[in-house]
């Protein structure tokens, strides 16, 4: 293990992949703490960069983009009170009014330490857990596999939005669109309507550039140009030592953060559920065990300490599925797939072995992706800060020209650039329908893995059923995913009003 990293860390170390990640991590930084940006845009948009790099230049370049923008939402959330990204809506709760009270720079270097401490909790989990998750994902066949699959389908649809209904339909929709184009076992054409161009189905990065970045670009401009926008409040860094917070604060914190750290690393691994659950629970517990939680709301440090810490440990829980079994945690992670693809690496328990000095490199530059966002943060904040002031309506066309550029150059077909505009479409129904995105681009991932899973398993048991049911782990999955449907309509019979919604309203 530790040969291996060595390996990833001279690989990281040289001087164009360092020169990619600090621009990287810059430039998710940024896509964090603008409001209507987001982590899984920033990646959406950077993903054809790095069709033409090799496997470790453009993964690391992923990487870093992944950190920055997970971080940089707490830019926006403390400075206009607006969350650059869901994953930090609860940083907004304290972030705010200690800005409020004159005390943002301590809010400020709160939230980035702790972030990074968030962040380098979860890689030193992923680097410890996924090899030994591996080893037993080793032993998989066609029924667990098939199972679950099943079983995160199920948690995506059920957890990602407030409507069971509207996620069930979103995820399923995300199935059928996967469909299109040759069948993966008997090779017939499906739904192709006699165009040629759809018998390879549609690209994954197409959907992912046009459900997302396209898609909330139509959303940012129908506010139209004159739209208020919120500016940033300047911040004094005169008189501040190390990052604007006492050693002994820092240490009240810990026992808040290590257990926040593991709630969003548990999050983190569940797929589909993402960090804008984790900070929002983490927030809830932290504000019930502390000995001054009445202060939560008001400028409690201990509030972004919380927030911080989960969203950001929730980037290794959400590596670890997309490492381990090929299936993305979230939507950022989803997007990484495509970048696995692009150079023809199938992520699952076989990377470990086949890829192994390439997997220590991804681990390599978590590690240092997340140390270049801690003095990029707190040291370039004058500069994120006259980012933030940029007006939409500039902004916004050269993010659609650069996707399109994008979805054409990778395979110089037209064909890719309609999809997008036809997916960013789709993308803005769903918002106005209110239904989530996140189910229908895991169901479009994990359809295609369901349905071949399938048809092996079936193939091995004569065409019985039977045999999901009595494999142990596939049984024990797809129990679960029965389990967790029945209590979400349980659930849904006898509404609750929710802990979260009552922290929203306070």
């Amino acid at each position: 293990m530790l040969e291996l990293l060595q390996q990833g860390f001279g690989a990281v170390f040289s001087l164009n992949i360092l020169m990619l990640m600090a621009v990287g991590v810059a430039l998710g930084i940024v896509f964090g703490a603008v409001p209507g940006l987001s982590a899984t845009m920033a990646v959406a948009l950077c993903l054809p960069l790095t069709f033409t790099m090799g496997p470790q230049a453009g993964l690391s370049l992923l990487v870093a983009l992944f950190i920055g923008a997970t971080s940089g939402g707490l830019i926006s959330a403390i400075l206009l009170k607006i969350p650059g990204t869901p994953s930090s809506i609860a940083t907004v709760f304290d972030g705010g009014p200690l800005m409020e009270q004159g005390q943002g720079v301590k809010a400020l270097g709160v939230g980035i330490v702790f972030s990074f401490l968030g962040t380098i909790f979860s890689i030193v989990a992923l680097m410890f857990i996924a090899p030994q998750l591996a080893k037993v994902a080793l032993s998989f066949g066609p029924h667990e596999y098939f199972a679950i699959a099943v079983f995160s389908l199920t948690l995506i649809a059920t957890l990602s939005a407030g409507s069971m209904v509207k996620g069930l339909f979103a995820g399923t929709l995300g199935i059928a669109v996967s469909t299109v184009g040759i069948a993966p076992v008997e090779a017939v054409r499906r739904f192709t309507f006699g165009f040629s161009e759809l018998n390879g189905g549609f690209s994954m990065l197409t959907v992912m550039i046009g459900m997302f970045a396209v898609a909330e670009i139509i959303k940012l401009a129908e506010s139209g140009r004159h739209a208020v926008q919120g500016k940033a409040r300047s911040v004094s860094m005169k008189n501040i030592r190390g990052f604007g917070f006492s050693l002994k604060e820092f240490r009240e914190q810990l026992p808040n953060a290590g257990r926040s750290g593991i709630i969003g690393l548990g999050i983190g691994i569940l797929p589909g559920i993402g960090a804008g659950t984790s900070n929002l629970v983490s927030y809830i517990i932290a504000k019930k065990r502390a000995k001054d939680g009445h202060t939560y709301g008001k400028g409690n440090i201990g509030g972004v300490v919380a927030s911080e810490t989960a969203n950001n440990a929730g980037v290794g829980g959400a590596m670890m599925p997309l490492m381990t079994l090929g299936i993305p945690g979230d939507t950022v992670t989803a997007i990484m797939l495509g970048g696995f693809l692009i150079h023809g690496i199938q992520p699952g328990p076989l990377l470990f072995i086949s890829q192994g000095p390439l997997v220590y490199t991804i681990f390599a530059a978590l590690i240092v992706a997340t140390c270049m966002m801690l003095f990029m943060e707190f040291y370039g904040l004058r500069l994120f800060i006259k980012l933030l002031d940029v007006p939409k309506h500039i902004l916004l066309p050269i993010i659609l020209v650069l996707c399109v550029v994008g979805a054409f150059g990778l395979s110089s077909r037209l064909f890719d650039v309609w999809s997008i505009l036809l997916f960013g479409l789709l993308g803005y129904a769903f918002v106005k329908a209110g239904m989530p995105a996140a189910p229908f681009i895991i169901g479009f991932i994990l359809g295609p893995m369901a349905e071949t899973n399938l048809r092996r398993g079936l193939m091995l048991s004569d065409n019985s059923f039977a045999a999901f049911f009595t494999n142990p782990i596939a049984g024990t999955f797809l129990g679960l995913a029965l389990a967790f449907v029945l209590w979400q309509v349980f659930s849904a019979l006898r509404p609750k009003p929710s802990a979260i919604n009552q922290i929203l309203r306070t």
